[in-house]
């Protein structure tokens, strides 16, 4: 049976009309950087879950969700209203395969995300452990237009503090945006635009690849790899297309 801890929410943030972040006190959850957790309200008597993954990285005071309101969903909404001192229920068991500990080392990791899948990255981007195993990191989100690319302070953080190893790469789809590419992840990747963009080349003798996002752009995505040579990650036939749907 799932136990529930009650916290508190510290601060919830509007990025735009429709995508915010929650930050909560008063749970202490075990977790890896790139796992989920279902968070809760008891509305109309019943409690209504759904899954969030954890943009803080481990052992952070504070846990961290990044969300976008789904207009007709029981949960979403409700969310995006809650004010400092409201109450939100998190699971006790976090879960989730996007993790670390589940590829193997690489000179290069790249982290693909649309939309509220940069989630999990964020919390990567936190940790320590992938600036041990892998000498560069490269981030990747596309959304559909320039607003949506939340935690640029983060992303410049991670600047600051690991200078060419790190990389970012914006992607808008709907719209021309400064410093940013214009299209979707699959064929920027076909034309070498992403790879530009980095400057860096992604390979199979070279590169591990986590994705997450909408499931059209994990299949195209996923697809655009195998051409290249890279396979599906595996636990008992380990490869470098590691994947997490975010819907």
């Amino acid at each position: 049976m799932t136990q529930w801890f009650e916290t508190e929410v510290v601060e919830n943030r509007h990025w735009t009309e429709s995508l915010f972040t929650l930050r909560v006190k008063g749970a202490a959850l075990a977790f890896q950087a790139g796992q989920f957790v279902r968070i809760a309200l008891d509305i109309d008597g019943a409690r209504v879950a759904r899954a969030f993954s954890l943009v803080n990285a481990p052992g952070e005071p504070l846990l961290e969700f990044y969300g976008i309101v789904v207009p007709q969903g029981p949960l979403s909404p409700r969310l995006a209203r809650l004010e400092a001192a409201d109450r939100l229920f998190v699971a006790s068991n976090p879960a989730g395969f996007l993790v670390l500990s589940e590829i193997l080392d690489a000179e290069t990791l790249w982290l693909m995300a649309t939309g509220t899948g940069i989630a999990p990255f964020v919390s990567m981007l936190r940790a320590e452990t992938p600036w041990q195993r892998f000498e560069k990191v490269v981030l990747v989100h596309a959304v559909r237009q320039a607003p949506e690319l939340v935690y640029r302070d983060e992303i410049e953080r991670a600047r600051v503090k690991h200078g060419p190893r790190f990389r970012y790469v914006p992607i808008v789809s709907r719209e021309d945006a400064p410093h940013a590419l214009r299209g979707r992840i699959p064929a920027l990747l076909g034309d070498a635009s992403l790879e530009g963009a980095a400057g860096l080349k992604l390979a199979a003798t070279d590169s591990q690849v986590m994705l997450c996002g909408n499931p059209d752009m994990l299949k195209d995505t996923t697809a655009a790899l195998v051409k290249r040579g890279l396979r599906k990650n595996r636990r008992r036939t380990p490869g470098h297309i590691t994947v997490e749907s975010f819907w």
